[in-house]
């Protein structure tokens, strides 16, 4: 159930092993917001043009979005939330002299429909 998008820009993309960390935010945050691992699903878009602060080359943003269905409470989705946030630290490679900005939106699924094809 799970829908995360992952948006960073194609200067980190080197630096940025995308499945490995779906794979591990699914393992860890199923626990935690207690879903079944084969629900999960991370996509990743790769910014080619983005402006940080004043422009300066250099600075750079990745932003995690985390769709949920409602029922967690507002300290799971804070949990889930700096979980998201540090495996973005650790999994992140920045060239040298760069900075960038992690951000994270935890938002609630409502009305969410899914099917699973082929259908038997």
């Amino acid at each position: 159930m799970p829908q995360i998008t992952v948006q960073y820009p194609f200067a980190l993309a080197a630096g940025f092993d995308t499945r490995r960390f779906a794979l591990t935010l699914h393992t860890t945050a199923a626990d935690l917001i207690d879903s079944p691992l084969a629900g999960f699903k991370t996509r990743f878009l790769v910014l080619y043009d983005t402006v940080v602060g004043d422009g300066s080359p250099g600075h750079h943003m990745v932003h995690a979005l985390v769709e949920i269905r409602p029922g967690r409470t507002d300290k799971c989705k804070e949990q889930l939330g700096e979980m998201v946030l540090r495996l973005l630290e650790t999994h992140l490679v920045l060239p040298g002299g760069s900075s960038v900005q992690v951000t994270t939106e935890i938002r609630e699924l409502h009305n969410y429909r899914q099917i699973i094809l082929p259908r038997t």
